[in-house]
């Protein structure tokens, strides 16, 4: 069964940083590597919107212009695990983040993608 769990979120103040982390379990993802990654995030009322997406071996990464320079998405094949560092947070940046694989090349469009994590709470206060 395929699992997408992610860890990492929490309240800090605007500037700070935070790093979440998405652990892939299952025999789906016995092949980590040849999924696409992805972070996206939803505000309550509004759509999920894309963050940031990685293809095999963060070869090449991508990123909403909202998050350019300040946040950086990563994976550890090894560890079927992706991660977003996340600096110089902005209370804007308040949202669930989810974390998100599909099969192939990374795209930004949320229905491309095929297994979701169940989400973790960022919160920045100003």
């Amino acid at each position: 069964q395929a699992q997408l769990v992610e860890s990492g979120g929490g309240l800090v103040q605007a500037g700070a940083s935070l790093r979440l982390s998405c652990a892939a379990s299952g025999q789906t993802f016995s092949r980590f590597n040849i999924f696409a990654m992805a972070w996206f995030r939803r505000v309550p009322g509004k759509e999920r919107e894309f963050v940031a997406a990685t293809r095999w071996s963060s070869a090449s990464t991508y990123y909403a212009d909202s998050v350019k320079g300040r946040f950086t998405i990563s994976r550890d094949d090894a560890k079927n695990t992706v991660y977003l560092q996340m600096t110089s947070l902005k209370p804007e940046d308040t949202a669930v983040y989810y974390c998100a694989a599909r099969r192939g090349i990374a795209t930004t469009r949320e229905n491309e993608y095929e297994f979701w994590g169940q989400g973790t709470q960022v919160t920045v206060s100003s």
